[in-house]
């Protein structure tokens, strides 16, 4: 089935009257679907890969129309989380297990963490403005705490202490891998420079610059979080292998409100 390109519900465009509301009524629409399928999620470890290919991409090639998604385009889909607030997943079109699928690490693969992040506008019209860029995580998270053999990338604002971490953590944090303490937990840290993630693949990253987790992939879950460096803007990456990474997130978004 050919990629469609994008297109973008505006069931969130409500939000924009409070976002204290939206977090509380569910975003409509999409999320509201969204949620309806948590029976199946539970039940199913490939309800994410068969509402993209059998519901999304359907309904947008037959009717225009990426419901129950909020964005259908090339190579990926953009879904609300079926537990609401300000929490979306981006899932690819094709098949791809998780971080342990070595087709992550080839050029020939879109870089899925880098569209996760310019699709951070969702995230914006739920809380109803703009969303400074240290605000937001994303996340992938290990085989062992995950409940879907489909890759999806966590797409939410972080913990107020894990921001006030990584903050305190930033200067020490080099673009080599070092241990530094995050959320309670341990994480290897890497500092990656620029705007955005042209040319930073962090599964090739974590791949290929820490060498014993390149045939252990699958252990370790990976968090990206938007960074103001003094020399500029960037991120920081995580890598570890004790707990999902979604837990330094946030689909309140209470960062936003402080």
């Amino acid at each position: 089935m050919p990629d469609p390109p994008s297109l973008h519900r505006s069931a969130i465009s409500a939000a924009s009257e409070g976002w204290r509301d939206a977090l509380t009524l569910g975003l409509a629409g999409t999320a509201g679907a969204a949620i309806l399928l948590a029976p199946a999620l539970c039940a199913n470890r490939d309800a994410l890969r068969q509402i993209v290919q059998e519901q999304c991409l359907v309904h947008w090639l037959q009717q225009h129309d990426p419901a129950p998604c909020e964005r259908v385009t090339a190579g990926y889909a953009l879904l609300a989380d079926r537990k609401g607030g300000a929490h979306f997943l981006l899932i690819p079109t094709r098949a791809i297990a998780g971080i342990e699928s070595s087709e992550l690490e080839t050029p020939e693969v879109p870089n899925y963490f880098s569209a996760a992040w310019q699709a951070r506008d969702l995230i914006a019209a739920v809380v109803g403005h703009r969303i400074p860029r240290d605000e937001i995580g994303l996340a992938v998270n290990p085989v062992h705490a995950r409940s879907q053999n489909q890759l999806h990338i966590h797409i939410e604002c972080l913990r107020p202490d894990v921001f006030r971490a990584l903050h305190a953590a930033a200067d020490s944090i080099r673009q080599r891998w070092s241990r530094v303490l995050i959320g309670g937990a341990s994480y290897e840290a890497l500092r990656i420079v620029g705007e955005d993630l042209d040319g930073a693949n962090p599964f090739a990253l974590l791949a290929a610059r820490m060498p014993q987790a390149h045939h252990t992939m699958g252990d370790y879950t990976l968090v990206l979080a938007g960074m103001r460096f003094e020399s500029g803007p960037g991120f920081i990456l995580l890598a570890g292998t004790s707990r999902a990474g979604e837990l330094l997130l946030d689909s309140t978004c209470a960062i936003a409100a402080a």
